[in-house]
């Protein structure tokens, strides 16, 4: 155990100093080469930013899962780690491309469902899917729904300094303590890698926030935003898998929803608000809630804190839960957060805020 402890401890701080000495680097070669997000109607900043501190964030949770398996002869690169490895490269060259020329919705969607299908295809046998659901043909597209959904859904909440890589961190950790409250004899070592997988996930975040904390010296771009979502979905559906297995529940489904709520949340509003006003849902604009928080509490800094500190409570709330493994708390606790954003939602959507002139509903 105090070995585990030290590795826990080693992965982290290294993923977090790795990205935190890397990521200077990083903003040098994307001035260098012109890699920047210019201002716009849209935006919020007022000046060129270099734009790809998804790279930062993705190398080193890529080389620190590298580490992970390569310090431990109990662990190999193995089918489904080969998955996971390569779809985390293959959304990031997906943003990257986004990032740089732009892509249309359609393309990128299609690419987000590859990168999808290369997760759950090398981590899930068919009779496992059969199983979840009840029918391949049923499971399978909810995970596909699932984890396209959370990559846009990160995609459209990446619009204000720090808010997720700074959720992203807090995130990871929340799958960090899932691992650490699951582990039994039987599945240590499955736990011990999700633990370190995911410790390499949060340090790296942790470790560009500085960069990115208002005000914000490089952006994630598309390329970190999206492969922030893949991540987030990929480990709620272990976490679903490994949380149905312990308590033989399937209504146990439901605590990666209740983790990853704050983005659900974000995007369900954005979208609904859009439809009503008329305006298309994948146009870009600053009435996310965390615009419409920074223009109750007039400072970037104050909002993503007050998303930090629901996230947070987010987390300690599902950790609680699984350990005392209560279906009854856990549907109370999910309907309870359901309510909450709701109320919240309704207060955010009376906060005034600024529409494009190429936006607004011709009337």
């Amino acid at each position: 155990m105090d070995f585990r402890i030290y590795e826990y401890l080693s992965v982290f701080i290294m993923s977090w100093l790795f990205v935190y000495g890397l990521t200077p680097f990083i903003m040098k070669l994307a001035n260098k080469i012109n890699f920047v997000d210019k201002p716009e109607a849209r935006k919020i900043h007022l000046k060129s930013v270099p734009l790809m501190g998804g790279v930062s964030v993705a190398l080193g949770f890529v080389l620190l899962c590298v580490y992970d398996v390569a310090i431990s002869p109990g662990r190999y690169f193995d089918r489904p780690m080969i998955g996971y490895l390569a779809g985390s490269v293959l959304i990031v060259l997906i943003g990257l491309i986004d990032d740089r020329r732009g892509m249309q919705p359609f393309v990128k969607m299609l690419g987000q469902i590859v990168v999808a299908l290369i997760f759950i295809l090398t981590n899930f046998s068919f009779d496992e899917l059969s199983m979840m659901f009840g029918s391949v043909f049923i499971t399978l597209p909810l995970m596909l729904l699932w984890m396209v959904g959370l990559m846009n859904a990160f995609n459209f909440l990446d619009n204000m300094d720090g808010i997720i890589s700074g959720m992203a961190g807090i995130l990871g950790l929340g799958f960090f303590a899932f691992a650490l409250t699951n582990t039994t004899s039987s599945n240590q070592e499955a736990m011990a890698l999700i633990a370190l997988i995911s410790l390499s996930f949060a340090g790296s975040s942790i470790g560009f926030l500085p960069f990115n904390f208002n005000p914000a010296r490089i952006f994630l771009g598309d390329a970190g935003s999206m492969f922030i979502g893949y991540f987030l979905s990929s480990m709620g559906i272990l976490m679903a898998r490994y949380a149905g297995i312990k308590y033989n529940d399937k209504l146990f489904y439901l605590l990666p929803v209740l983790l990853l709520s704050y983005s659900i949340f974000d995007i369900s509003l954005v979208s609904y608000t859009r439809r009503r006003d008329g305006r298309h849902v994948m146009q870009g604009g600053k009435d996310h809630s965390t615009h419409r928080i920074n223009n109750v509490l007039g400072s970037v800094k104050v909002t993503a804190a007050v998303i930090y500190t629901i996230n947070v409570l987010i987390v300690l709330t599902s950790i609680i839960i699984f350990k005392i493994g209560s279906r009854e708390l856990l549907v109370i606790s999910t309907l309870l957060f359901a309510a909450f954003f709701l109320v919240f939602g309704r207060k955010l959507d009376q906060v005034p805020i600024v529409i494009p002139a190429n936006q607004r509903k011709v009337k």
